[in-house]
């Protein structure tokens, strides 16, 4: 029974030569065989099963991985085969764990293990203990994401200028005594309009940042 994990790739368990037309009627562009030849007596050969993929027009490769031991090179060779095949892509082996476990660990360096477990469980397959390299291989991807990102930095110049303007600096002056004396003392007309026009006048304000 084909189990879908994205719209690019589908497992299955073992398959039969005469799988293949079946598989081109819906859609499979290529099959992906993760099954050590010779595991049980009544599996195919690889190579009676890429005959049969020739015949249906479709791509085949062999990547065999021993049950239960799926290593990191297993991975990044299940993942170079993958990446080059026009899909949508159907991978088997004996139940499809295999398969699914090699497509979890290739894309985990990208997707939480957390929805990599919960695509696994719907299709049917436990992949809980493989939990701990999920999320080794997540934090690893997110650390090269991180350092592939170049924040640039200002660079420091020291050419800036600053152009500063001062407006009725004269206000700020404490009066001399004897400009007091003068306007305390002028009693003519003209002097008590100048001193109420000097005091009431509005004072421009500074223009300094807001």
């Amino acid at each position: 029974m084909i189990k879908r994990l994205t719209p690019f790739l589908s497992v299955s368990p073992q398959i039969e030569e005469r799988d293949f037309a079946i598989f081109a009627s819906e859609g499979f562009k290529a099959v992906v065989s993760n099954r050590p030849d010779g595991e049980s007596e009544d599996q195919p050969p690889s190579s009676a099963l890429a005959v049969a993929a020739k015949r249906s027009g479709q791509e085949f490769r062999h990547v065999p991985v021993v049950s239960g031991k799926v290593t990191d090179e297993d991975v990044a060779d299940f993942a170079a085969i993958v990446s080059g095949l026009k899909g949508p892509v159907l991978a088997f082996c004996r139940t499809g764990t295999r398969s699914t476990t090699l497509w979890a660990l290739a894309e985990a360096h990208h997707l939480a293990p957390y929805a990599i477990i919960a695509t696994a469980s719907a299709a049917g397959y436990d992949l809980e203990s493989f939990r701990p390299r999920l999320e080794a291989r997540w934090r690893t991807g997110l650390v090269a994401a991180e350092v592939g990102k170049v924040v640039p930095m200002p660079t420091p110049t020291s050419t800036n200028r600053y152009d500063v303007v001062v407006v009725g600096g004269g206000a700020a002056r404490s009066p001399s005594p004897s400009s007091n004396q003068a306007t305390n003392t002028s009693t003519s007309p003209a002097g008590r309009s100048s001193a109420a026009a000097s005091s009431t006048a509005p004072r421009p304000s500074a223009p300094w940042p807001r």
